[in-house]
Parts: C-alpha cells; sequence; structure tokens
C-alpha cells in the first residue's frame, strides 16, 4: 500500500476474510507506528491474525460482524479494541465493498478512537454523577422498574414516602409490597400503559411498610431505548397534607351550612318567646303577674348570651394561634368553677382535685375553655335524685404529657350516643338547653393543643373523660410542641 504522512489519522488496510469471521491483516500503511503505535511490519509478522489483536472482550462481536458482512456481500464497519503490546486502545475500522479473488479481501481504514472514548467514558461518569446526586436528592419518591415492573432502584425519598431499603426491594414486584389489596388490578393496569410507552399522572393511593395508607399523585414515565420501552420511572408525590385539608375544608362546609340553620333558628327562637311574653303583657285585661313574664324573659336572653358565647368561643378557637405559657391547672379549674356558680344547681355539686407538682405548658385559653365546658356540662346534668352530685379531676404530668381524668356522677350518656357527642349541635338528652357546640369546642381545643380525648359513660352512673395534651414545655420550644402535636393527630 502507498506511503500515507505520519500525521494521518487514518491507517489503511487489506485483509483477508473466511466464512467464520476469522480475519488476516495482509498490508498496513507506513504511518501505522504513528496512529496505532507499532510499526507495520511487526504487526503483520506477530499479530497478522486478527483475534491475536483483537481485546478478548470483543473478538465475538468482531467475528460477528465479518460473519454478517461476508453473507451480505456488503461493507462492513465495527468498533471495538485492541490489544497490542499490553496497550488497549479503542479503534473504529471502515471498510468498501469486498474483493471476489480467491479469498475475500477487504480494503478499509483503522481510527483510534482511544481519546474519544475515553472523553465520552468521563462524560458518562459525569452524567451518572449528577443523575445519581439528583435521583438521590430530588424530593420526591423516584422508584425505577423493567418492563416486568421489577425493582432496579429506588431513592431516599422512596424510603422516606414508604420505609423500603433498596436491598429489600431489588429485583421484586413493587405491587406487592406498596399497592393496597383492593388497588392491585390498577397497579397491574398501570404498569402495562406505562410499558406501552404511555405518560401517565394519576391520584391514587399506596401503602407505607408500617400498612399506614399514603394518598400520592404517581407520574409514570417510560424508558425508552429505539422507541421501546425497557423500563419504567415512577414519581409519587405525597397529597395526605392536602387531602386532609380537602377533607376538612369538606367538614368545615358541611357544619358552616348546619351552623348557619341553627344559629338562625336558636337566635330567633328566644327572641321570638321574648316578643310573645311582650305582647302578651300588652293584651287589654291581661291580669297575670308581669313578673312571671320577666323571669321568663331573663331566662331567654341568659339562654341567648350563653349561646352568642359559645359561638364566639369556637370562632376565637378555629382563628386564635395557639400561645404557650406555664399553667397552673389548679387555680383555671377553681376559678372556672367558681365562674360558673350562677347556673342552677351549682350549689349542689361537690368539685374535688388531685393535680400532680410537674410543670405543664400549653394553651391557657382553650385549657380554660375545655374545662369551662366540661363543668358546665357536669352542673348541667347532675342526678337530682343523688344525694351529692360529684365532679373530681385527677391531673398527671410527665415531661412528655399530661392526663386529666374528668369525672363525674351525672346522668350519664347513653352508648348509642357517645360516637355522636362531639358533633356540633348535637344533643343526647332531652334535658339540654345548651348550646349543642360545647363539647365540640372541647374536642376542637384539644386537637388543637395537639391532644386526643376519649369518652366513657354509663346511663345513670355518671360519664369519664379522658384528655391527654402534649407538655409544650419553655425549654423544648414552640417547634418542639408542634412536632409533638402532629406526632399524635
Amino acid at each position: 500500500m502507498q506511503e500515507l504522512s505520519p500525521g494521518f489519522p487514518a491507517v489503511f488496510f487489506t485483509c483477508a476474510v473466511c466464512a467464520d469471521g476469522s480475519a488476516r491483516l495482509l498490508s498496513l500503511t507506513d504511518n501505522c507506528e504513528a496512529v496505532l503505535g507499532v510499526k507495520p511490519g511487526e504487526l503483520l509478522d506477530t499479530y497478522s491474525s486478527c483475534e491475536s489483536v483483537i481485546f478478548s472482550g470483543d473478538l465475538e462481536n468482531f467475528k460477528s460482524t465479518i460473519a454478517d458482512a461476508l453473507q451480505n456481500k456488503s461493507p462492513w464497519s465495527w468498533i471495538g479494541r485492541i490489544q497490542v503490546k499490553n496497550t488497549i486502545r479503542w479503534i473504529e475500522i471502515r471498510t468498501g465493498l469486498p474483493a471476489p479473488l480467491d479469498e475475500l479481501q477487504y480494503q478499509g481504514f483503522i481510527l483510534d478512537i482511544t481519546e474519544r472514548k475515553w472523553q465520552e467514558e468521563e462524560r458518562l461518569k459525569k452524567n451518572e454523577a449528577l443523575f445519581t446526586k439528583l435521583f438521590n436528592t430530588v424530593p420526591l419518591a423516584v422508584v425505577m422498574l423493567d418492563v416486568n415492573g421489577k425493582v432496579l432502584l429506588v431513592n431516599r425519598g422512596f424510603n422516606e414516602m414508604f420505609g423500603y431499603e433498596l436491598i429489600e426491594l431489588r429485583g421484586k414486584n413493587l405491587n406487592d409490597f406498596i399497592v393496597p389489596e383492593k388497588l392491585q388490578n390498577e397497579g397491574i393496569d398501570l404498569n402495562n400503559l406505562i410499558a406501552s410507552n404511555n405518560l401517565i399522572s394519576v391520584e391514587t393511593t399506596r401503602k407505607h411498610k408500617s400498612g399506614r395508607l399514603v394518598d400520592v399523585i404517581l407520574y409514570g414515565v417510560p424508558v425508552t431505548l429505539d422507541d421501546k420501552a425497557i423500563g419504567i420511572y415512577g414519581v409519587y408525590v405525597d397529597i395526605s397534607e392536602r387531602k386532609k385539608i380537602e377533607e376538612e375544608l369538606k367538614t368545615r362546609n358541611t357544619e358552616l351550612d348546619n351552623f348557619v340553620y341553627k344559629v338562625s333558628h336558636d337566635l330567633r327562637a328566644p327572641l321570638s318567646s321574648i316578643l310573645g311574653l311582650i305582647n302578651l303583657s300588652k293584651l287589654p285585661g291581661n291580669t297575670d303577674d308581669l313578673r312571671t313574664y320577666f323571669q321568663v324573659i331573663e331566662k331567654k336572653v341568659h339562654d341567648l348570651d350563653h349561646f352568642i358565647s359559645d359561638v364566639l368561643s369556637h370562632s376565637k378557637n378555629l382563628k386564635m394561634v395557639v400561645s404557650i405559657s406555664k399553667i397552673d391547672l389548679k387555680s383555671i379549674i377553681a376559678k372556672t368553677f367558681a365562674d360558673l356558680s350562677y347556673l342552677p344547681g351549682a350549689n349542689e355539686v361537690e368539685l374535688t382535685t388531685r393535680v400532680s407538682e410537674q410543670e405543664f405548658y400549653s394553651d391557657p385559653w382553650r385549657i380554660s375553655e375545655i374545662f369551662r365546658n366540661l363543668i358546665s356540662n357536669a352542673i348541667k346534668y347532675r342526678q337530682p335524685q343523688t344525694a351529692k352530685a360529684m365532679v373530681h379531676v385527677a391531673v398527671e404530668i410527665t415531661p412528655a404529657e399530661a392526663t386529666i381524668v374528668f369525672a363525674d356522677n351525672g346522668i350519664g350518656i347513653s352508648e348509642e350516643d357517645q360516637d355522636k357527642i362531639f358533633d356540633m349541635f348535637y344533643r343526647a338528652t332531652e334535658r339540654s338547653d345548651g348550646s349543642g357546640i360545647g363539647l365540640y369546642i372541647v374536642k376542637n381545643a384539644v386537637e388543637k393543643l395537639g391532644g386526643k380525648i376519649a369518652v366513657s359513660s354509663k346511663v345513670g352512673f355518671g360519664t369519664t373523660f379522658t384528655i391527654k395534651l402534649p407538655n409544650a414545655r419553655a425549654d423544648q420550644g414552640a417547634g418542639s410542641f408542634f412536632q409533638f402535636a402532629n406526632k399524635k393527630s
């Protein structure tokens, strides 16, 4: 072959090939040493058989390429590695059509693409590093599956959202772990849809390792190569908080409808009674004692005032920010009981308390509202035939929480009513002449403080309320209080 400048980037060659894909070098241009690092004669003498120079890991692919070209009587090209003098180089070979001589011969050229490959590998490493960084730090749950729904990768966000580590899931069907039983068919259908090269976005429910259900938006993205799906990306956005807010909003809207109706009724009823009594007093010839009318009017005015106070308390509880300070529970209980002494029968009720000495921090106004409503109910619904109406309040305080047990020996609450007593405007007894939102206010105040309330009662024997509230100690700070409250809720 003709001489070429040592600086020319390609080595031209002639080779003979066999049907099995083996090949033998016949000639090389003089710039071989400059391009490939070996003299033409040395390469022809020592490495004339291509099998002796092709890197072992690439040999099968090399022979397959030649065999296919021979079968089709076509040119061929190949990219792979050669190993000469313990040095591995990446090369690219391109040929023309075969010459039909005694043995099939190809002419072509060889390019050294080692540097290009190194650059590609460096770019690939950087891209992989960037992908890994993004995959693991994106604040979403991301999983990569094969087309059969088997787990290949999960990120840190996935572990935080669902509780599973990659080692628990790799090679396993994801649906078996995070899809609730009743949504298994949905999980299969979504996988098939994405594997068929479709993007999906759907609101659904998935399951944490603990069994807790998580409301999510699932984005499914097919991973494709040459327009064929080779995998699936699943991206999960936790919308539990949004769903909770939506449910609360729905509840609030229902309550608002009831509230407007009930308020209008409970405001007009006493006013109508008062107006009726005034009209009666004006009738000619009416000899009734007007003091009787005044007593009834006074009661209606008090009822109206109490109802308006409860409505304002409810509104304040909803809107007012929780304000934490040290609380003297003994004083609050005693003051609340004294403030309610005007209620009929209050002097017939004996109050006893037992409060532990540990410091307690919470919202003073809401704590007062809780006790005001509970003590008020205990006075109103005492048993007339009981020799002594009793109310006992026991409070156990720890650094973490306060447990308040409020017990009376009043008329009690039937079992079927106990699930409803915290509903707005629910009255469990015909004796009730209150607003019907007292216990509703109690429950909402307890929940605002991050606590829980439970009731146990038996008709004729009294009622016990058990309240657990976080102790928002000063050294914890407000952040710790709300973290505690969120864990409790």
